[in-house]
């Protein structure tokens, strides 16, 4: 198995990594089947914040179609808004210099959302998760309230736990051995073992039983460090935010976003852009730049 390793935040996207994997899913998805000529072209978004990459998984098909997919173990109410900022950033990528201001109407690929659950919490087999939802009421203002927004985006979230969405997780090879991965791992913490521990055992009794045999065989440490990395993370999310350090979250955030512009700085810099300009760009102020 080929994969992208230009990413490892997390076991889901290192798994489906590859165009011919994403097709597979995309069909399982929606129920269909496309040809396997037609072109699958990975466009997730690059840039890391804080603990997190921008996206989980983006995609176009035959550049008609452009999907994104988020995985999730908690249930995120937000993900909508999310997902409009991020669709956003990938059609900046789509058009890239383009101009928008042409007389000639451009041509994007249509969007399509979707979120697969596989946390503890309980969770519908699927929901429909839509932006309208987070909108504030105009009703105080002495306005009716609004039959049709002007702006809506609409996610699909499915669970993919095993025995959930069974239809749809058996037509995706790669999406039905991960469930039964995630849930071999669940089975043995729940015997007690620590995370790396459970771990540890699932991935021998999965490469045992050609469970992501391939996978497992090449890159079992990697697993092994980006599951356990990815849901103690997850365990430090809920402790931050139960015991009220948003404060300290939004600084972490901060400090992201810098390391970013230094990045980006640097780049600029060693292409030979103008330090001013480069300063436009960032936010960053002229020493600094020059430091760089």
């Amino acid at each position: 198995m080929k994969t992208n390793t230009k990413f490892k935040s997390s076991m889901f996207s290192f798994l489906f990594s590859e165009p011919d994997i994403l097709r597979e899913l995309y069909c399982a998805l929606k129920g269909v089947s496309l040809p396997n000529d037609v072109p699958v072209v990975i466009n997730t978004l690059e840039d890391v914040l804080f603990m997190d990459r921008i996206n989980d998984i983006s995609f176009e098909i035959d550049g008609r179609l452009v999907v994104l997919i988020e995985h999730q173990s908690t249930v995120n109410p937000n993900i909508a808004l999310r997902l409009l900022m991020y669709i956003a950033r990938v059609y900046e990528k789509i058009v890239g210099n383009r101009n928008l201001y042409s007389a000639k109407k451009l041509t994007i690929p249509q969007p399509e959302f979707f979120v697969l659950y596989n946390g503890v919490a309980p969770f519908p087999d699927k929901s429909v998760l839509k932006l309208s939802d987070m909108f504030t009421s105009v009703e105080p203002l002495g306005l009716p309230g609004t039959v049709r927004h002007a702006l809506e985006l609409e996610v699909t979230a499915l669970n993919v736990n095993a025995g959930k969405n069974e239809a749809i997780v058996n037509r995706c090879r790669h999406l039905a051995q991960y469930s039964a991965f995630i849930a071999k791992v669940r089975e043995y913490e729940s015997k007690g073992n620590s995370l790396q521990e459970a771990v540890k055992k699932a991935v021998v009794y999965c490469r045992d039983h050609a469970i992501l045999k391939e996978l497992l065989e090449e890159h079992a440490s990697e697993v092994l460090n980006m599951l356990t990395t990815e849901w103690n993370l997850d365990d430090a999310k809920k402790v931050w935010f139960e015991d009220g350090f948003e404060e300290g979250m939004e600084e972490g955030m901060e400090k992201g976003r810098e390391e970013r512009d230094y990045e980006i700085a640097r780049n600029l810099k060693t292409r030979g852009h103008p330090v001013a300009e480069i300063a436009e760009i960032t936010g960053l102020s002229l020493e600094k730049i020059e430091r760089l």
